[in-house]
């Protein structure tokens, strides 16, 4: 197919386009902040499966395994192909860079697009496994998606992002707009709440650990983690007491019951890791959650303390995973990433700047510029080092 300058086309603030040589300059980025940066002689997995694999964290672990400790890494992800003059969606891109660069490295890749909720990709997961790697030591849970089919019962449920009990009103910023706004979000019936369990909570987690324990397809020792959020108080009534909240609650249960099964059949694992806020196409629609990573960012590297996924993940191998010993945990079985974005320090700051931030302030006192820009790299536009008036390929594929 003929080359083509890709320009960002946008649905309110969303991309609905991305750019393949804008995606790979972010993997290549990740690549190389894992290159040698791992401490020597430490000892990490060599079989992992990434169930969301192709963008944020997911990606971000995949990198850490296969550059970091050399492992043969499985990817499932649910992405867009390229089809005629329109692009693929970022993660396929992502995907498609992953490939290019661990086949130059001598890495083992094998990537497959599809529902990941679904007992049919979870068949192709089992004959791949079965066919061309050995049992998996690792297993990261890094799905965010808005709604889930059950193969089960056939139902569609979709997931809300709403507060508890009673309405919440609090401070964002209208990204159409680029105005601090106050927003008010009405409380979710108990469906609502149901059906949000349902999408984002532990239940799929469950089923695939339980195939992969079927089917024998777990290494001795094997661990498994799902990735959570907490955050500050600030977002508390939207996220950790509403409706996302209860299906991290889900997950967590979901933990225990399958760290009891995993260490009974296997001396094996299963924790939460609770991550860094970090700027993702999930994350920036949550109301609040703009102004807050306008304003975390300037205040954590301030403090030389700001972490991307990336930098999150290779410290979940390097500190917890790989480091020798048990990994510390928190009074509920937790891994705590989010260490540094809750120190007291930071969030007082955080607290302190988020009452002055008007729609006249915005650029000088946050860094929204930040935070769109980000936002935009997350799918390849505005990357440092690629030339945006230059055609480029768009029908790539792994």
């Amino acid at each position: 197919m003929p080359q083509q300058i890709v320009k960002r086309r946008s649905r309110g603030f969303i991309c609905v386009n991305a750019h393949p040589e804008g995606c790979r300059r972010n993997v290549e980025r990740w690549v190389e902040g894992v290159r040698g940066k791992i401490p020597p002689g430490q000892i990490g997995p060599k079989n992992v499966l990434v169930i969301g694999a192709s963008t944020g964290y997911g990606l971000a672990s995949r990198i850490a395994a296969a550059w970091g400790y050399g492992a043969k890494t499985l990817g499932v992800f649910f992405e867009r192909p390229p089809e005629g003059d329109k692009t693929a969606t970022a993660g396929h891109y992502n995907t498609v860079a992953f490939h290019s660069l661990a086949q130059n490295d001598g890495l083992f890749a094998v990537s497959i697009n599809g529902d990941a909720f679904s007992d049919e990709v979870k068949r192709d997961v089992v004959d791949v496994l079965r066919k061309q790697m050995a049992p998996v030591d690792l297993v990261i849970y890094s799905l965010a998606s808005p709604k889930r089919r059950d193969p089960r019962t056939g139902q569609v449920h979709n997931s809300v992002l709403k507060p508890i009990g009673q309405a919440f009103t609090n401070r964002t910023i209208d990204l159409d707009l680029e105005k601090v706004v106050n927003v008010t979000l009405q409380p979710a019936s108990e469906k609502e709440i149901a059906d949000t369990v349902a999408v984002m909570g532990g239940d799929d987690w469950k089923r695939w650990m339980g195939v992969l324990l079927e089917e024998k397809l777990l290494a001795e020792g094997a661990r498994t983690l799902a990735y959570s959020y907490i955050g500050p108080k600030t977002t508390w009534p939207i996220y950790h007491g509403g409706t996302i909240g209860q299906a991290k609650k889900d997950l967590e249960c979901a933990a225990g019951y399958l760290d009891a099964a995993l260490a009974s059949k296997l001396g094996g694992n299963a924790w939460v890791s609770v991550n860094k806020a970090v700027v993702t196409q999930a994350s920036a629609a949550i109301p609040i959650v703009p102004l807050y990573l306008s304003l975390l960012p300037l205040v954590m590297k301030k403090k030389n303390l700001d972490e991307g996924p990336l930098e999150q993940m290779r410290r979940l191998f390097t500190d917890f995973l790989c480091a020798g010993r048990p990994p510390k945990l928190d009074e509920a079985r937790r891994l705590r990433l989010d260490d540094r974005e809750l120190r007291e320090d930071v969030q007082a700051e955080v607290a302190a700047l988020w009452p002055q931030i008007t729609t006249e302030n915005l650029r000088t006192m946050t860094d929204f510029a930040g935070f769109q820009r980000g936002f935009c790299g997350l799918f390849g536009f505005e990357v440092e080092g690629v030339d945006y008036e230059q055609p480029t390929e768009t029908n790539l594929h792994w």
